[in-house]
């Protein structure tokens, strides 16, 4: 793991539990509550990203857990993919690897892949996050151009079918990654539909490489048994990996892999 000392930082979740929200492990300028900037270094780079975290503006704004575990997995890839678990969809010999991002946030996962990867990185949020996102962005794009790779922003509102049309329109993407995008269940289905509308193409030329969304995830509540339990209808599902609980925190990040099911196999809603 590219882990690096720092400050330990909370937030306050939905229902009053404290949890630690995965800045702990980088090095943090400013007070809570305010403006932060996040200094992770990335080990197989050896290379710094710049994140503006803005707490005090909402959950969308600040660093979460299984993001830091992504970041981690990515960092791990390049380092020795023979170990890696992404080494099967993470490596496109054809053209530049194209990634898109769902629920970005801060952006910190698809910046570092943008990096780490050499990847075409595309970030995506609700509209009122893309400020900052353009922020991050633009703060690292030297870095990530230092690498070959180029990460663009743009607005994805789940389920709306508008959003869904222009991201697609941007190209076809490799991979769709997201961290701790389970969370609202009001957004369960709109988070399906707009898996569906991106993976699962109807009358498409499919290539031969196999879509997939990777989803980096921290189990809460269960009611996200029903996401996963609608998911498993239409998308093959995998455990690519487990992180161990972290101080205080009750369990680990998982990392899972949804492939699109053929046909067939799919069962109805």
């Amino acid at each position: 793991m590219a882990i690096v000392d720092g400050r330990v930082q909370e937030y306050e979740k939905e229902e009053g539990e404290v949890e630690r929200n995965g800045a702990e492990n980088y090095p943090v300028d400013g007070s809570a509550g305010k403006e932060q900037m996040l200094h992770p270094h990335i080990r197989s780079i050896d290379s710094t990203i710049k994140i503006r975290q803005l707490r005090s503006e909402g959950i969308s704004f600040q660093l979460w857990p299984a993001a830091t575990t992504l970041v981690n997995l990515l960092d791990n890839h390049r380092s020795d993919p023979t170990k890696s678990s992404l080494s099967k969809f993470l490596t496109n010999s054809r053209r530049r690897l194209r990634i898109l991002e769902l629920g970005s946030g801060t952006g910190f996962v698809g910046i570092a892949a943008g990096a780490i990867l050499s990847a075409d990185v595309t970030l995506t949020d609700l509209p009122h996050v893309l400020e900052n996102l353009r922020f991050n962005a633009a703060l690292n794009s030297d870095l990530v151009e230092k690498f070959g790779g180029k990460v663009e922003v743009g607005a994805l509102r789940w389920g709306l079918v508008e959003d869904m049309e222009a991201i697609r329109r941007r190209g076809e993407y490799d991979v769709i990654v997201g961290s701790d995008v389970v969370y609202h269940d009001h957004l369960y289905e709109p988070l399906m539909e707009t898996l569906r509308f991106l993976m699962m193409v109807k009358g498409e030329k499919r290539e031969e490489r196999e879509r997939v969304f990777v989803m980096g995830h921290v189990k809460r509540w269960k009611k996200e048994a029903g996401f996963f339990k609608r998911a498993k209808k239409v998308f093959e599902t995998e455990v690519l990996y487990e992180d161990e609980a972290g101080d205080g925190a009750r369990v680990g990040v998982l990392v899972y892999r949804f492939s699109p099911k053929s046909s067939k196999s799919q069962a109805p809603f």
